[in-house]
């Protein structure tokens, strides 16, 4: 099966794709956030149509004991709002620390200031969606 997955940002959207069998995700896109958030997920649907996916996997930054924080709250809104704007399956996945995690893969690269935000977001997707199909079949 193959998954988008979404990380939402105040300022950008990170999205990337998992291959045809659902094993290896791959960063693809960084959305731009312009104010409109309709916007926006036509985009991530028309990303999700353009690449075949067959699922949306958007993920929430849970506190690190497991609670709901404002941004957690405000992207599992946003995550159901996203739903509401595309006829595929749109699922949550903690994702907790992976911006962390994408920023420590991208530390040994040369890239700095602007040229580094507008990858680790996609970088994070792909962190976060990672793990979400390693989880296996009982993520969903």
């Amino acid at each position: 099966m193959r998954a988008m997955g979404v990380d939402l940002g105040s300022k950008r959207i990170g999205v990337a794709i998992s291959d045809s069998t659902g094993t290896v995700a791959t960063p693809i896109e960084v959305v731009k956030r312009r104010g409109n958030r309709n916007q926006e997920h036509q985009r991530l649907d028309a990303l999700a149509t353009e690449w075949a996916a067959e699922i949306i996997v958007v993920g929430i930054p849970y506190n690190l004991d497991g609670s709901r924080g404002r941004a957690a709250k405000n992207y599992l809104r946003e995550a159901k709002a996203l739903a509401r704007n595309t006829e595929l399956d749109v699922v949550t996945h903690d994702e907790r620390l992976t911006t962390v995690s994408a920023e420590r893969s991208l530390s040994k690269q040369t890239l700095i200031g602007a040229a580094r935000r507008q990858v680790v977001d996609k970088v994070a997707a792909a962190v976060m969606l990672q793990s979400w199909l390693d989880a296996g079949p009982s993520r969903a």
